[in-house]
């Protein structure tokens, strides 16, 4: 099994890149009426941004593309959006851009949500090998790896500790395999605030 290269974005991280994909935004002259956020990953983004433009009106659309780092064939949507997008100026908003794949469905469906004046997107991240470049993004990832947000710690680490061969003993091993093995290091906090919320089982595993 290829290992998964990867880079954990801390809360302070995430907040400056949400303060930079604002500016610009707002530096192309555009303001939106409306921010729809793309569930999961959008969700933190949406709602700093909808701050940031002092918008109340945030609303969201749930699809699924990966079953934890596992990437389903398709994206679909589970939860669709309920609002109604005519005539209004639309961001569309997720964490990155990764294969495109969320987009072009999120898009295709939107557009079946009334006509509306304006339809942009932006992400915090953009990977070059995405099929889809978002209008707007914080940072540009040219060598692919997987953006470890501090909102998916938990669901990420739970992720690669049960690829190990067997399960870490305690949390400095899990530290040491993470780092060796994937490229991550968390902070040693997050670490020991993560390592109570893994699996139940985990001193069951071998």
């Amino acid at each position: 099994m290829t290992a998964t290269q990867c880079e954990y974005v801390s809360w302070n991280q995430f907040y400056s890149l949400c303060d930079k994909l604002h500016q610009r935004i707002v530096a192309s002259g555009f303001h939106p009426d409306i921010i729809v956020a793309i569930a999961r990953g959008g969700y933190m983004p949406g709602r700093i941004l909808s701050d940031f433009f002092g918008l109340l009106d945030l609303a969201s659309l749930k699809l699924e593309h990966y079953d934890h780092l596992h990437k389903t064939a398709t994206a679909v949507i589970k939860y669709p959006l309920t609002a109604d997008l005519t005539h209004k100026r639309v961001l569309l908003v997720d964490d990155v851009s990764d294969s495109g794949d969320t987009f072009a469905v999120a898009l295709e469906h939107l557009r079946r949500h009334g006509e509306p004046a304006e339809l942009y997107t932006a992400a915090l991240h953009h990977k070059v090998v995405s099929s889809y470049e978002p209008d707007y993004y914080a940072q540009r990832i040219v060598k692919w790896r997987w953006i470890t947000y501090p909102w998916a710690v938990v669901e990420d680490v739970n992720t690669f500790l049960s690829q190990a061969e067997r399960w870490p003993a305690d949390a400095a091993e899990a530290a040491s395999y993470l780092q060796r093995v994937h490229g991550l290091r968390l902070p040693q906090r997050v670490l020991h605030q993560v390592w109570p919320k893994l699996g139940s089982d985990n001193t069951n595993r071998n």
